[in-house]
């Protein structure tokens, strides 16, 4: 649609509350939630959940109560989703400075400067880029698209309100009941180890006669349930069939392949049990997951993320180049006469971001050490930054936020800095913090954008002002940023970074990538063997290397549940297809799964963040004493088929909800 025939929801000169108290106070309590929620998910499944769509509908629920409008409705919802972007940024980079030995736990006043400088540069490269992606007709930005008819049902009274608090409830009480030790009657996933007889291999020559000795060659396959998990299962749905099933297949490659092969090449593995009785083959697998297979899957990620660009370079290339001539095109401080047209002062957005390169600079310094390296990164991040926001932003437009891979980005800043700091003489420790500082911002600059590309483009066809929406999410970037680093610091504590708990896939990469080529500690054979698997993944054609890499990265149940959750979508989506819906029903009843999937990506993860503050408070074992003295008489009951109740009951519950209550008509 030509721009001068757009009509946004609300005329541009209707004269409607927007930004208000309320509407910014309540965006700013969902930004710290959400973004609670999506560390812990983010953390564990190597992926984040765009908060757009629960924050919009939580944020009607909320000001209905208060006769809020819908343009504060739009407000609060664009304030909210800033702590998912926020903090997509710090769990795929700050978990790295642990990993790579530089911290030991989250420092909490670097990470609070390190979050507010990307996230308030993330909004001022957005300011600068809005007018020429917003306004694009090339552009479809599909999750906008959807939330703002999500808000507009809002309107008539369809809030769906009931389908995103009834499922976090329902998340919640599962990870409740299987993460209390009072009430562990629901044993997650099931893993277990089949162990192969010894075979024996001879050298022989041509004639066979015995050239050397026979190994004795022991090995095994590892296999576990899906979790049941209703955060991975949402996840898997939300992302939809295919993409759930590209990242199974990398953990199909990683744990039913490479560790099979690994396990029978490394005889000297059976040893450990000579040494330590203790120690299970299941124990063992993990080992060689940990040690050789992830290595393996950051080379893969590497080109991956390689490939990835360059596929995109056309697209990329025009975005840049457009953005540039319409920068070049505004008057500096030039005034609109729409109302949904008029963003912050272009020229005092330019000045605020040269401003901010000096606490950057100062902060690189501090993790460098050195003068001119803390110069050259604060100028590479100023850059990078902007080129990949841009980047960002584009991508939103084409796929949504939920795909949008900051991830691949940021790794190509990581390997920018990694080359600038060794060249500068910036080594050890140092040099490792610098690569991972400049990655962080970038990695939270990117998170920003792109979710603020996706909010701006639903306030633009909701009628909302660009000037309010953008000084809304840099007062939640600043408030959150100061509340975040708290939470993570509280879910590593409690369930560590890098453990199967919390894998971190992202962070670790970029820990091993800059370790790797600063302190030339990187295991090269496993990276270049993973490296020339995704260059034959690429010759075969296959979809994203990246994903699979990833999914040869996290732990087994995860990446198998997110397919289940994947395998929920194909059956709604079949079921849908053959009802033959009329194009609006179809939409509702798309919103309602997607709303059903949020919850329980929401309330699982925050009960899990509920439970870190109980565990912190020293409270469990207080707790949980007297809640198991309560239980006594029914002894049995705590020590059931766990396994069973999740596979059979909880997993077909999450299923049915996915599956039937989008189709569920709503009483007028």
């Amino acid at each position: 649609m030509d721009q001068l025939d757009f009509k946004p929801y609300v005329p541009e000169k209707t004269d409607m509350k927007e930004f208000t108290f309320k509407a910014v106070f309540i965006g700013v309590v969902l930004a710290v939630l959400l973004g609670s929620a999506n560390a812990y998910v983010g953390l564990r499944a190597g992926m984040t959940i765009a908060a757009t769509f629960p924050a919009a509908v939580v944020a009607m629920a909320f000001l209905r109560v208060f006769k809020g409008t819908v343009l504060e409705e739009n407000l609060a919802r664009t304030t909210a989703s800033v702590g998912e972007a926020l903090v997509a940024g710090a769990i795929f980079t700050f978990p790295g400075f642990i990993l790579a030995g530089v911290w030991d736990n989250i420092h909490i006043w670097e990470s609070i400067m390190i979050m507010m400088i990307g996230g308030v540069l993330g909004v001022m490269f957005v300011i600068v880029l809005r007018r020429t992606l917003v306004n694009s007709p090339e552009l479809p930005f599909p999750e906008s698209v959807a939330c703002s008819e999500i808000v507009k049902a809002g309107q008539k009274g369809a809030s769906g309100a009931a389908y995103v608090f009834g499922a976090a409830g329902f998340g919640a009480f599962i990870e409740l009941f299987k993460n209390s030790k009072s009430f562990q009657w629901i044993q997650e996933y099931k893993e277990f180890f089949y162990k192969f007889n010894p075979s024996q291999i001879q050298f022989l020559d041509g004639d066979n006669n015995r050239i050397g000795e026979a190994f004795r060659h022991e090995g095994g396959m590892y296999f576990t349930s899906p979790a049941a998990n209703s955060a991975f299962l949402g996840v898997g749905y939300i992302i939809g069939t295919r993409l759930a099933s590209i990242t199974f297949s990398g953990g199909v490659f990683g744990w039913l392949l490479l560790i099979p092969l690994l396990l029978f090449i490394n005889n000297s593995l059976g040893n450990i049990f000579t040494t330590n009785p203790d120690t299970s083959w299941t124990d063992i697998g993990h080992a060689v997951w940990y040690f050789q297979v992830r290595p393996i899957a950051v080379g893969a990620m590497i080109v991956g993320a390689v490939f990835a660009l360059w596929n995109m370079r056309k697209n990329l290339t025009e975005g840049i180049g457009k953005a540039i001539k319409d920068m070049q095109s505004i008057k500096a401080g030039g005034e609109v006469e729409s109302r949904i047209d008029h963003d912050l002062p272009f020229n005092k957005t330019m000045i605020f971001t040269g401003i901010l390169a000096i606490p950057m600079a100062i902060l690189y310094y501090y993790f460098s050490g050195s003068i001119v390296a803390g110069v050259v990164a604060a100028v590479v991040m100023l850059a990078a930054g902007f080129f990949f926001s841009a980047v960002a932003g584009y991508l939103v437009g084409i796929i949504g936020s939920s795909s949008n891979p900051i991830s691949g980005l940021t790794l190509s800043t990581v390997l920018i800095a990694s080359i600038l700091m060794v060249m500068m003489g910036v080594q050890g420790s140092s040099g490792v913090a610098a690569v991972l500082g400049v990655a962080a911002v970038v990695c939270c600059a990117l998170g920003i954008a792109g979710d603020m590309m996706q909010d701006l483009k639903v306030g633009h066809l909701l009628g909302g002002t660009p000037r309010k929406m953008e000084i809304a999410e840099i007062i939640g970037v600043v408030l959150a940023a100061i509340a975040l680093p708290f939470i993570l610091m509280m879910l590593h504590e409690v369930y560590v970074f890098g453990s199967p708990e919390l894998p971190a896939p992202q962070a670790g990469l970029m820990a091993m990538i800059a370790q790797g080529v600063v302190n030339q500690e990187m295991a090269w054979p496993l990276i270049i063997a993973g490296m020339f698997f995704a260059v034959g993944l690429i010759l075969i054609k296959s979809p994203s290397p990246m994903l699979i890499a990833v999914g040869m990265y996290l732990p087994f149940r995860t990446t198998f549940a997110i397919f289940v959750g994947g395998l929920i979508k194909y059956i709604y989506n079949r079921i849908a297809d053959r009802k033959k819906l009329p194009k609006e029903e179809r939409q509702l009843a798309d919103n309602k799964g997607l709303l059903v999937a949020s919850g329980f990506v929401a309330g699982e993860s925050l009960m899990a963040v509920i439970l870190a503050f109980i565990v912190l408070g020293d409270d469990r074992e207080w707790w949980s004493l007297n809640l198991k003295d309560m239980w006594s008489a029914s002894p049995g009951f705590l020590d059931g088929p766990g396994f069973w109740i999740g596979l059979l009951l909880i997993i077909p519950i999450i299923a049915y909800c996915l599956v039937a209550l989008p189709f569920r008509k709503d009483k007028a």
